[in-house]
């Protein structure tokens, strides 16, 4: 058996965790399902032998997925920030997760099917919000504010003015 993370993400799903955790894992890098645990005993959202957690990796970062029902459910107020290099590896993520019944939001925003929100933010849009040029780093984030996905060129254009 072996040592379990000191810091692990518990996400609450309804019944869905196992096929949430295999999508992320053949969605990202660094992603894999560990392990699948059914329950031993029948519980309150639930019977026994039904998939009850999930141990996965979502970009190196360890996860448990928890089949809680529906009593709870995501919100913006967290969130996987994927940081991307190029606009290929934007637009990949980004078209993974909404055109898999997901769905955009705004700056770089989105949410897969389940509900779980993911910023899709491109180093160059880092780079160019946190310019020490003010007047660029304002332009850039303006041009950002009027868009889902985030377009490099676009910011880049933004910055430069």
């Amino acid at each position: 058996m072996t040592t379990p993370a000191k810091n692990t993400i518990c996400l609450w799903y309804d019944g869905t965790a196992e096929d949430a955790a295999r999508f992320y894992a053949a969605t990202f890098p660094d992603s894999s399902v560990e392990a699948v645990y059914r329950a031993p005993g029948d519980y309150p959202s639930g019977k026994q032998g039904d998939v009850l957690t999930v141990t996965f990796t979502v970009l190196g970062i360890p996860c448990l997925g928890l089949n809680g029902g529906s009593a709870f459910k995501h919100s913006e107020a967290f969130s996987f920030q994927v940081a991307t290099t190029d606009q290929a590896e934007t637009d990949r993520y980004w078209n993974a997760i909404v055109g898999n019944g997901g769905e955009e939001s705004a700056c770089g925003w989105c949410k897969d099917k389940w509900g779980l929100s993911w910023q899709i933010t491109p180093a160059a849009l880092i780079e160019a919000i946190t310019d020490s040029d003010s007047a660029a780093a304002k332009r850039a984030f303006d041009a950002m504010m009027t868009m889902r996905k985030i377009d490099i060129a676009t910011i880049e254009a933004a910055r430069r003015g």
